[in-house]
């Protein structure tokens, strides 16, 4: 058998052949030499492949230790916990106890590996968002990182940049959308179109698109920032000129007396009048077509305006010459109203001026008026008091007044109430004087009543109730003087006789009357003979006495003077020089 057969019984049998052969002891040693060269040829073979075969193993061995101690470092693993226990023994068994691990290691690094790359993608992906290199949710290139590193430690710095990442992701997110919001609400106040406006920025700010595709890049952030400002200025440009125009708008209405129908019309326009920029929040509130719609009601007023200049300024005019009439200051009316005239037909002044100007006028006059009511206000209760003076003085000449006539109580009480009213004219008209002098010295002017100085007024009320107290002190002296010739002329053996009856009559008190004369308690409003001289007679000129309690009179003429006046009453004392003098009139005293 071919197991059977050895190097030995091969010699053997070709031992057998030579010597059947007689091959020479030469020939046989060339043969058996040539067979040690062969199988020492063979062995060396042997050898080197042996040694050739070993040295792979070593090198495997030796490659598989350094590829260890690299995943080792790669990984951050530490090596005392991953290199195996058996380090002897042969190659092959050296290297079957390295090749699990190595297994092991090689397929947690691409574990690692596929870990790093995906927290790289992602933290590429949202860089290139923010930078605007790449759109969202565009693929990125996938990342070339270092497999030299593969440690935790720097897998969870790539996760921490990655969560910092998508939080800022998230915060542009939520500014980008809060741009858009904001956007939306002016262009939506402005009347615009908020899908073209938006647009413009970046496509994917539609509103049909989802929130997580939407641009998120500092330029997007940067161009949303720059409308927002844009369109606030656009915002508070358009209030203040709505305003501006809705400001117009009222003073032409109030110029005009526009009626409150007219005005309802134009209430989306007025509404903001007074409103702050965050406060104008309705749709189309501050539309173009809207301002221009009032510009053109502004200027439609503002031609209107011109045509009934005239009446305006008039009406004006009336309103001052009612504050003045109702101070009792005099003014010219006719010059007032040829200068407006004049004004009006040379339209050397705008109507808004015109108009300012005399609204100026009117606050002068209510500030000056306002300053004369307390004054006024005494002048009104001096002459009311005068009033019942006379009307007492009449009442207690009525030899009837007691008679149980119908009425009679109602007078009795009012000459009671006329009694301690009249008893308060003197310190009436001294307060009165003090306080128009003070008036006086506080401005520099005289206080001027109905044309005529109101210190001249008083002080001529108070000459003449002077003169009429003197004239009533002649007058007892004289009737006590008949009433004594009298008596002596009477007496009898028996004694004296009574004395005659009570005259019907007796003299009334002076005081201001309403026909302008000094007589019967009324003051004299524009008696004096200065009035005539200021005012020319009076022609043209607008009074301000009231209608109320009395009729308004006429401005004494020049002529007159104050013994003129006075004379009546004293020729009409001196008839009736017999009459009784009431006991009940009062003592005039001097401011």
């Amino acid at each position: 058998m071919a197991g059977d057969i050895t190097c030995g019984s091969l010699l053997q049998k070709l031992q057998l052949i030579w010597d059947e052969v007689g091959e020479s002891e030469e020939d046989r040693d060339k043969v058996l030499y040539q067979l040690d060269q062969e199988c020492l040829d063979v062995y060396k073979r042997k050898v080197d492949q042996a040694t050739n075969s070993r040295d792979l193993l070593i090198q495997a061995l030796d490659d598989s230790k350094i590829e260890l101690a690299r995943l080792l470092s790669a990984l951050g693993e530490k090596a005392i916990a991953r290199t195996p226990e058996k380090t002897t023994g042969t190659i092959k068994q050296q290297l079957a106890a390295i090749a699990p691990t190595l297994e092991q290691l090689t397929k947690q690094k691409n574990e690692r590996k596929r870990e790093f790359v995906n927290v790289q993608s992602q933290i590429d992906q949202i860089c290139g968002e923010i930078a605007g290199t790449i759109e969202v949710g565009e693929q990125v290139a996938t990342p070339q990182g270092n497999e030299d590193d593969l440690t935790l430690e720097r897998l969870e710095d790539f996760r921490s940049q990655l969560k910092e990442l998508e939080k800022e992701k998230s915060n542009r997110l939520e500014k980008v959308l809060e741009y858009v919001s904001m956007v939306h609400d002016l262009c939506t106040v402005l009347g615009m179109d908020f899908l073209s406006t938006v647009t413009e920025v970046h496509p994917s700010l539609d509103d049909s698109i989802d929130d997580d595709s939407k641009s998120i890049s500092n330029d997007t952030l940067s161009k949303l920032d720059k409308m927002v400002a844009t369109l606030n200025e656009d915002k508070k440009l358009r209030l203040s000129k709505l305003q501006e125009l809705a400001g117009q708008l009222y003073d032409l209405w109030d110029l005009m007396d526009a009626p409150k129908e007219e005005r309802r019309m134009f209430d989306h326009v007025t509404c903001n009048r007074s409103a702050s920029v965050d406060e104008v929040t309705a749709p189309g509130s501050l539309a173009l077509d809207l301002i221009e719609q009032a510009e053109v009601e502004v200027q439609r007023l503002d031609q209107l305006k011109y045509s009934k200049m005239k009446e305006i300024a008039f009406k004006k005019q009336t309103e001052l010459e009612d504050i003045y009439a109702g101070a009792h200051i005099v003014i010219d009316t006719a010059a007032a109203h040829e200068k407006i005239l004049a004004l009006i037909e040379a339209g050397n002044i705008e109507p808004s001026e015109l108009i300012a100007d005399m609204e100026s006028q009117i606050a002068k006059a209510k500030e000056e008026a306002l300053s004369r009511k307390d004054i006024l206000d005494k002048v009104e209760r001096w002459m009311s008091a005068c009033e019942e003076e006379s009307w007492l003085e009449d009442y207690n000449r009525d030899d009837h007044r007691y008679n149980s006539s119908r009425g009679a109580h109602l007078n009795l009480k009012r000459a009671e109430k006329a009694r301690i009213l009249v008893n308060k004219i003197p310190a009436l008209v001294e307060t009165l004087v003090a306080k128009t002098r003070a008036w006086e010295e506080n401005r520099c002017l005289s206080f001027m009543y109905d044309g005529v100085p109101l210190l001249a007024m008083l002080d001529e009320y108070v000459m003449l109730r002077q003169e009429r107290e003197e004239e009533k002190k002649r007058m007892r002296e004289q009737k006590r003087y008949i009433e004594q010739q009298l008596n002596t002329d009477h007496e009898g053996p028996f004694g004296s006789r009574v004395s005659p009856n009570r005259p019907a009559s007796s003299k009334k008190a002076i005081g201001p009357k309403l026909n302008g004369s000094i007589s019967n308690g009324t003051p004299p409003n524009r008696r004096l003979s200065i009035s005539g001289q200021q005012n020319g007679g009076g022609h043209g000129v607008r009074s301000g006495g009231k209608d109320s309690k009395k009729d308004t009179t006429k401005i004494a003429s020049p002529g007159n003077n104050n013994a003129a006046a006075v004379a009546p009453a004293l020729a009409a004392a001196k008839e009736e020089t017999a009459s009784h003098i009431s006991g009940t009139d009062p003592v005039p005293s001097t401011p």
